[in-house]
């Protein structure tokens, strides 16, 4: 989708109950942040469907990913439902090194601090771009957007997976 109007936006965004639960603290922390900075600025607009701003609730249901977007009003507008299977290896990774992170923060060099980091970001960048090119033809998204969108969906995965 080439044109991009102001409405082509996210103003809302739920994320099922069911699948998420309560989480460590600094992964409560990064679910809040990437949502608040997901509102602040995105880029959101299913093909085909109506103008926006949009409503969307994630959710993992029978191990798929589940992007129920609705119009401002709650109208419902489409509902797409994609495998997890294209991205459990890039979650698997990405879990991995997150771990890593965590436990460099508390007590690695700062060298090594930002090293792992370094890795985590080049794995997140990884798992943006595929997310990316799954939601390409179903939903316009940039990549800003896309790397949002893939840290709440590690967040939902870690509890459901």
């Amino acid at each position: 989708m080439s044109e991009h109007a102001p409405e082509d936006r996210l103003i809302a965004i739920e994320l099922d109950a069911a699948s998420i639960g309560k989480a460590e603290e600094n992964v409560e922390h990064e679910r809040r942040v990437a949502i608040a900075d997901l509102l602040e600025a995105n880029r959101f607009r299913p093909e085909d469907g109506p103008g926006g701003p949009y409503r969307l609730r994630l959710a993992i249901e029978e191990q798929r990913l589940v992007f129920d977007v609705s119009a401002e009003d709650g109208t419902p507008v489409r509902l797409f439902v994609f495998s997890l299977g294209p991205l459990r290896r890039i979650l698997k990774d990405y879990f991995l090194i997150c771990e890593s992170y965590y436990e460099a923060v508390r007590d690695a060099s700062l060298a090594q601090i930002e090293a792992v980091d370094m890795g985590r970001r080049g794995v997140h960048n990884e798992g943006s771009s595929l997310l990316k090119e799954r939601l390409e033809g179903k939903i316009d998204v940039d990549f800003d957007t896309a790397r949002r969108l893939f840290t709440l969906i590690c967040a939902l995965h870690r509890r459901a997976g």
